[in-house]
């Protein structure tokens, strides 16, 4: 349950034009943006899973038997969310293909957490004060500054950051994580590493009803994701060389 605070999960039933459940349908979930597939079939109940999916775009194909693959674009994936993909297949053969190209809908199917997610494009293009990662907490309902964050010595703190009093909990029972690892000074109660708004693809404040993965902490959850390479050539402009990212 523990990779659960850097990964999402793509779950679905997949049933007939009547409602039965197809069973042992094959499961295609391509990460777009990194080319990368994963594989798995739905059971007796029609219901499939897969976990440990970094937050991106994904495409979901179904093929069954006796029916038309179905192709799900635009499957959005975010750190520690479950995005439900309801999945109706059409009497035909595997060779025809029906294409869904709305977005699905983010649903929480197993938790009841309260939590504010800021995309990358919200971190990179907000005008934030300093361009401290930290500033997004205080934009969470419900977080405040520690009073004397401010006038604490800068070799204590030399990033700036804030401790987080959560709903009026300490800021001690505040939990950082950095791509799934321990973020947090357990002494100060400040985030170990600020990490540049450039490289967070995705950040996530729970506030409230977290998981029990997240044992150690009292008061909020803050999840940060930084950038992974894709399997696309991003080309320089002027006179620098492509390279690849």
């Amino acid at each position: 349950m523990w990779a659960q605070a850097v990964y999402g999960t793509i779950v679905g039933t997949v049933v007939d034009a009547t409602g039965a459940a197809v069973a042992n349908a094959k499961i295609t979930i391509t990460d777009v943006g990194r080319d990368v597939t994963q594989n798995t079939t739905t059971n007796e109940s029609g219901n499939f899973n897969q976990r440990f999916l970094i937050a991106g775009s994904y495409r979901v194909r179904v093929e069954a038997q006796g029916f038309k693959t179905y192709i799900q674009d635009n499957v959005p994936v975010s750190v520690d969310t479950e995005v439900k993909v309801p999945v109706t297949l059409e009497l035909g053969q595997v060779s025809q293909t029906v294409e869904v190209s709305s977005e699905a809908g983010v649903l929480k199917t197993e938790r009841s957490d309260v939590a504010s997610t800021y995309s990358e494009r919200t971190v990179t293009e907000l005008p934030v004060l300093n361009r401290r990662f930290t500033n997004f907490q205080l934009m969470t309902p419900g977080v405040v500054s520690f009073p004397t964050s401010l006038t604490a010595a800068s070799a204590e703190n030399p990033q700036g950051s804030y401790r987080m009093l959560v709903n009026g909990q300490s800021f001690a029972g505040t939990s950082h994580l950095l791509d799934g690892t321990d973020n947090h000074d357990a002494v100060l109660g400040w985030i170990v590493i600020n990490p540049t708004l450039e490289s967070v693809t995705e950040a996530k404040i729970t506030t409230a009803n977290y998981d029990a993965e997240f044992g150690v902490a009292s008061a909020g959850v803050v999840s940060a994701q930084t950038k992974s390479g894709t399997n696309q050539i991003m080309v320089r402009p002027s006179n620098s060389s492509a390279t690849t990212t």
